[in-house]
């Protein structure tokens, strides 16, 4: 039997947006045993995929490779002793093993998760990474309670939106920022009580200043005196149970209606390159990117 051909994004060098090249001649892959093949509706761009395609991150893939983790679609097929999904399910992911940014992708079977009839396949394609991630940094690692207080620096992006949601599902009080008047709305839209625009002169004389792409200084003393924590969140350590338990309660907002992502640009699959560009461009997140296929 012939090999069945598809669209996907293929880097072949690490660099700029531009190195984001679409082909139409690549092979569809095979699931292997506990694998699923989805067929790709949307996929997810988080702005780490944009470090690691720079060859700035500290982990770089092996070239050629397809990016991108968060997808939602359809299962094509599935691979020997798949039991979690069949053939047809609506379904998203937390990671895959074949990239994103194509037609079709591979996902282990402990990274697929079903995607409820209410929320379409790029709302799907925004749920991974950013609800994971928000629900490891405010329970596992943040260890928040109920009637405590959360700052979310850059709630209109993809973590901030699940970050917004996720806090007031918890009983948080949420304060959130956005470099943009639409993305404060979209902030308060989304769960936070109040918003701040981290872009103005003087807003932290109203809230602590917290959160930075760049380096930040921390004076010990003061960390002393407040008993502080400084704590980081790589969802990858995430262990298996740790990652059940995220999905059972994300699955219950998702049927309860309280966990809606906003999607922000759609960019069809040959406009990666733009959608690249602009995650780190803009003047402010939105909603999640998302592509299309």
């Amino acid at each position: 039997m012939a090999a069945r051909m598809m669209r996907a994004i293929s880097v072949t060098e690490f660099g700029g947006p531009s190195v984001l090249r679409l082909c139409s001649d690549m092979i569809v892959p095979q699931p292997r045993h506990k694998q699923v093949l989805i067929r790709v509706h949307a996929c997810g761009v988080n702005p780490v995929e944009t470090y690691i395609r720079a060859g700035t991150y500290a982990r770089k893939p092996t070239l050629p490779y397809t990016p991108g983790t968060d997808v939602a679609g359809v299962v094509e097929t599935v691979g020997e002793g798949v039991t979690a999904v069949k053939a047809g399910d609506r379904v998203f992911t937390t990671g895959i093993e074949s990239g994103g940014y194509a037609e079709y992708t591979i996902a282990a079977e402990d990274c697929v998760y079903k995607l409820p009839d209410t929320l379409d396949f790029t709302q799907g394609a925004a749920i991974g990474i950013p609800y994971f991630t928000a629900y490891r940094a405010l329970v596992h690692k943040g260890h928040s309670k109920p009637g405590e207080t959360v700052l979310i620096h850059g709630a209109s992006g993809g973590v901030g939106v699940a970050a917004c949601q996720l806090s007031r599902a918890l009983g948080l009080r949420v304060f959130g920022t956005a470099g943009t008047p639409g993305g404060m709305n979209l902030a308060l839209n989304n769960g936070a009580h109040m918003a701040f625009n981290h872009r103005e002169d003087g807003y932290t004389d109203k809230i602590m200043a917290v959160g930075s792409r760049g380096q930040i200084e921390i004076n010990p003393r003061d960390v002393m005196a407040k008993e502080s924590s400084v704590i980081g969140v790589v969802l990858f350590f995430a262990t298996p149970e740790e990652k059940r338990e995220c999905a059972a309660f994300l699955y219950t907002g998702m049927e309860t209606g309280w966990l809606r992502p906003a999607v922000g640009s759609q960019y069809p699959l040959d406009k990666a390159a733009q959608a690249h560009h602009d995650i780190i461009e803009s003047p402010g997140a939105a909603g999640k990117i998302v592509l299309t296929m």
